[in-house]
């Protein structure tokens, strides 16, 4: 509950990169509201919206209500839900129906379940029996947990347990970062791990870095700028699974995490090349202010304004959006530059057809 109360109180940056992403407009879309599709595919998964209500929270009694009220809203407009760290749960099985009422609350949706890179096979298997997931998130969070107080202070072997729970789970496995981005370097590690779901969690959201130092009696404030925002990090990971693509003729999915919170931010992150995109902070923060059906009315005016900005790019499918022209300038193009990112062929894309 410390890390509702502080997320509520700090908010998200917005600083998640997208500005520097330029939409080349195309006057002739030759399409209509009416033929959006926003239907997707996240590794075996298929999906009806591109926006995911990512992990938040669990294992108290306050957090049992607030993923209740998040299931519903997931119920209700389609949108796959993932659930906060388990490991409480499987430590402490009392606590266990503040996951479960996801499950209970949604019998029907695609549920995530949640657990941390430290998490053994056998805990993993636990995880998704304990709310019938249809995918497992390892989160990957080193940065928080050393500013964290009680954090873990030993990260060997943390890819070996990847690799293990890939193997062995029976279930999709989705990697991601909670808010200080992911370098390519790491991507490819994963990729060869066996991870066919990447999710880049870059910094622009919240901030776990400032929420964990707000808890510390001495705050370690320089690090609260740790990391990349999440529209370098997305071209990151995008590199290297185009680098797999090349090499193996497999084709791993990314969502884009970190500070999302309008229409123009998920099209952007979809064009780019994310399959789905994650919102927490954004959604959190309209359920615990103004309720849950203020939450609903929130994703499905996400949803129209996604469709006007895919219209208005002659997109019908988020196919057509991976074809759209853009211009990527600003911190992201220097960033790029410097990291051999080569981004000439986001404008020299020929999306737009006019027949």
């Amino acid at each position: 509950m410390e890390h509702v109360h502080h997320a509520l109180q700090l908010g998200q940056s917005g600083l998640h990169g997208f500005d520097d992403i330029k939409l080349i407009p195309n006057c002739l879309p030759g399409t209509s509201t009416e033929r959006i599709v926003l239907d997707t595919q996240i590794g075996e998964l298929s999906l009806s919206s591109p926006i995911v209500i990512n992990a938040m929270t669990g294992g108290a009694r306050e957090t049992e209500e607030i993923n209740r009220e998040l299931a519903v809203a997931a119920r209700e407009t389609g949108l796959a839900m993932a659930v906060g760290s388990q490991m409480s749960a499987l430590k402490n099985p009392e606590v266990a129906s503040s996951y479960r009422v996801v499950r209970e609350t949604n019998p029907h949706g695609i549920v995530f379940g949640n657990l941390g890179s430290e998490a053994t096979v056998e805990q993993a298997q636990r995880a998704v029996e304990m709310i019938r997931a249809d995918a497992l998130q390892i989160h990957l969070n080193v940065m928080q947990e050393l500013i964290m107080p009680e954090g873990d202070r030993d990260f060997t072997g943390m890819l070996e347990r990847v690799r293990g729970i890939v193997e062995a789970v029976g279930v999709p496995v989705i990697v991601k970062e909670v808010g200080f981005g992911m370098a390519r370097e790491s991507a490819e590690a994963l990729l060869d791990a066996g991870v066919t779901i990447l999710d880049v969690g870059g910094s622009g959201g919240t901030n776990f870095a400032a929420i964990e130092n707000a808890r510390r009696e001495t705050p370690l404030d320089w690090l609260n700028d740790w990391g990349a925002n999440t529209c370098i990090s997305l071209l990151e990971v995008l590199e290297a699974v185009q680098g797999r693509e090349a090499v193996r003729g497999s084709s791993p999915s990314v969502i884009a995490t970190g500070g999302i919170h309008r229409a123009l931010d998920i099209a952007k992150a979809l064009i780019l090349g994310a399959s789905a995109v994650g919102m927490a902070g954004a959604m959190l923060r309209v359920q615990r202010m103004e309720g849950t059906e203020a939450l609903i009315a929130y994703i499905a005016s996400l949803h129209h304004d996604l469709r006007l900005v895919m219209t208005a790019l002659g997109a019908t499918g988020l196919k057509d959006l991976v074809q759209v022209p853009v211009i990527l300038g600003g911190e992201t193009a220097d960033w790029c530059t410097a990291r051999s990112i080569d981004i000439r062929p986001f404008a020299q894309r020929n999306g737009y057809v006019y027949v």
